[in-house]
């Protein structure tokens, strides 16, 4: 009977516990669609939802998944309340919930845990205030950060890159990319040892990721003490602005790593896409050339490329 009873204790300290997080997170976490099945790079992908929210294959579509099984504009989520309902858009392979095909532009109320197929990629709903979401966030977000910096990981970045350069031809939008590297980091390495130069990556990191970008604006590290920046609908003006603010704060900032300064500076390409570019490599290729020749003209200088 006492096992029985702490059973129950325990169920009813679970639900309650449970129920209290998921009220206080209510505010900041959104509804959300997870992406069960579909393209490698798109597996496990969190989708925060807002009334209007289109799937698609689009490149303007706020789920914009790249698969041709999608309709370029497949299904809209829409939210009035607290519930959100999908709606399909007269798509070619149909909208499924759980199993049931949908009407075109008949909305279908969802409930937690529901499963909507869009041609062949599946997602998972989860309601607002979800501690799943929430927590699949974080598994998401720790897969596609660089441990040391924070930063975006490389495989993120080569996920990313591509979408947003397909988003600007669509759009017309500039697209500016930003390559920088820190001046001499052998040396540190040499001078102070690889923890000293961990050290250096890590604030530079913080520093960057925290202060010096905007929140559309995608941070990664390329490896090594490389660093890109994608910065969509950002003109050259404005990508100028942005590198140079990176270029003097790292200059200005003091690295004290066990009682010793390092001298920190970097050099930075700046390239902006050209109508005729419709490959990532393109523009990345043009604004690292045009970091070489910041590294060729002397160092910690922003080099735009032409």
């Amino acid at each position: 009977m006492a096992n029985q009873d702490e059973s129950n204790l325990e169920d009813k300290t679970v639900v309650a516990s449970g129920d209290t997080l998921k009220k206080n997170m209510s505010d900041g976490a959104p509804p959300v669609l997870v992406v069960l099945l579909g393209p490698t790079a798109y597996q496990g992908k969190q989708f925060p939802l807002q009334d209007g929210v289109v799937i698609g294959r689009a490149h303007e579509s706020k789920i914009y998944i790249d698969d041709r099984s999608l309709s370029r504009s497949h299904a809209r989520l829409d939210i009035k309340g607290s519930e959100v309902s999908v709606v399909d858009l007269g798509s070619t392979n149909k909208t499924v919930v759980n199993g049931q095909i949908l009407p075109s532009m008949a909305p279908c109320a969802l409930k937690n845990n529901d499963q909507i197929k869009t041609g062949n990629i599946i997602f998972k709903f989860l309601e607002r205030g979800s501690i799943e979401a929430l927590t699949n966030q974080q598994l998401f977000e720790k897969a596609n950060r660089d441990a040391l910096t924070g930063a975006y990981s490389k495989g993120a970045l080569l996920e990313k890159a591509p979408e947003a350069v397909k988003r600007a031809e669509s759009t017309g939008e500039a697209l500016s990319v930003i390559v920088f590297d820190i001046d001499h980091f052998k040396k540190i390495n040499d001078s102070v040892g690889h923890p000293g130069g961990d050290y250096v990556l890590r604030e530079l990191g913080r520093i960057v990721g925290s202060n010096l970008i905007r929140g559309s604006d995608f941070f990664a590290r390329y490896g090594g003490e490389e660093f890109v920046l994608i910065l969509s609908a950002t003109p050259v003006k404005t990508a100028t602005e942005i590198g140079e603010r990176v270029r003097t704060t790292i200059q200005n900032t003091e690295f004290n790593f066990e009682g010793r300064k390092i001298p920190v500076t970097v050099s930075v390409g700046l390239a902006v896409r050209q109508p005729n570019e419709t490959e990532w490599e393109q523009i990345f290729d043009r604004a690292d050339k045009a970091l070489y020749q910041s590294k060729q003209n002397g160092r910690n200088r922003l080099t735009v490329a032409p």
